[in-house]
């Protein structure tokens, strides 16, 4: 177990932003995990739990204890026809998605590339190309922080919807995540038509992908729209894409014909907060070092020397503008610390 004092965060944010915390404490096992819960009921300090950081804003240095799973390992249960993957929270869940199409198991594959942990993916609910890691998700182990307990949560407990689960919202800092266990499939059924993946494919002459296809086209999709955080600090998407009642949407799509748009149900529509957000003139602009990316408006980006606070007056500012012209709220999906 790491236990360090006044611990740098530069390297677990992809913004590329350097803020320090009081203390930082890591786990690599279950007993490690009780040990940690045991020194946050006695420390009268704060504390935030951290994936990867890329999902993380840092505003400030931190006057409390940073703590992060480090679990790894990849264990797969073969012999029902629906194969289990349990995977420790500190995997790099792009890593269980290449696992999983080198091993014939699928499911998964519209899920590459997106940064982060494993642990991450149970508390976010992680989401691309018509895809979210709530569908793949059976139960999440746990300790909880009051008691040192082991739980196991069932998908169904969890509250899964759009980027959110209970992890994020009342079950906030109680748990420690230690597994996740994925439910995957043995039989490939391909998910094409959300952005332009069947697009990419026709381009190259696939007119039947396989996984793997699958999973290089939408890489180089998501490389080509997203800059490497080692060499642009970004956070991916860093706003949420608002879903609307479906009489808003027919107001807006009279206004702009060909508005993209996804149909969640009958009374709902999901409308990229990356084409308001260019529509709002911003992409490839800058307020000072933090700015919108040039190839995807839906991603903020750290040109160099930005603070956390700088790339916030930024995202007010959008938000701002997208409400004068659309009427609409655009939330961060980023968590700002």
């Amino acid at each position: 177990m790491k236990d360090i004092q006044n611990y740098s965060l530069l390297s677990h944010n992809t913004f590329g932003i350097e803020a320090k915390c009081r203390r930082y404490l890591e786990y690599t096992d279950i007993k490690e995990a009780q040990q940690v819960a045991a020194i946050l009921r006695d420390a009268d300090l704060p504390y935030m739990i951290i994936g990867g950081g890329s999902n993380l804003l840092l505003t400030q240095d931190y006057d409390g204890i940073v703590v992060r799973s480090a679990i790894k390992g990849i264990n797969s249960s073969l012999s029902t026809l629906y194969p289990q993957l349990t995977c420790g929270s500190g995997e790099v869940w792009d890593d269980v998605v290449a696992y999983c199409v080198d091993h014939q198991l699928y499911g998964a594959e519209n899920l590459s590339l997106i940064p982060g942990d494993v642990g991450a993916s149970a508390v976010q609910n992680i989401g691309a190309y018509g895809a979210e890691v709530k569908d793949l998700i059976t139960e999440v182990e746990a300790v909880e922080i009051a008691t040192g307990d082991i739980r196991i949560f069932q998908n169904s407990e969890c509250g899964y919807a759009y980027r959110q689960s209970r992890f994020k919202h009342e079950w906030k800092n109680r748990y420690l995540i230690t597994h996740v266990t994925y439910l995957l499939q043995q039989a490939f059924e391909p998910h094409l038509d959300y952005g332009n993946i069947r697009a990419e494919l026709e381009r190259r002459g696939i007119g039947n992908p396989t996984a793997r296809q699958l999973r290089e086209v939408i890489i180089d999709i998501r490389n080509a729209k997203l800059p490497d955080p080692k060499v642009m600090g970004n956070a991916g998407s860093f706003f949420m894409n608002p879903i609307v009642p479906r009489a808003k949407y027919e107001q807006l799509a009279a206004q702009y014909e060909g508005m993209p748009h996804y149909t969640v149900d009958a009374d709902h529509e999901k409308i990229p907060a990356g084409w308001m957000i260019d529509q709002c003139g911003w992409k490839g602009k800058s307020m000072g070092q933090a700015g919108v990316h040039d190839k995807q408006a839906l991603v903020l980006v750290n040109r160099g020397g930005a603070t956390g606070k700088e790339i916030v007056a930024l995202c007010e500012t959008i938000q701002r503008d997208v409400k004068e012209k659309f009427d609409i709220d655009i939330y961060p999906e980023v968590n700002i610390i």
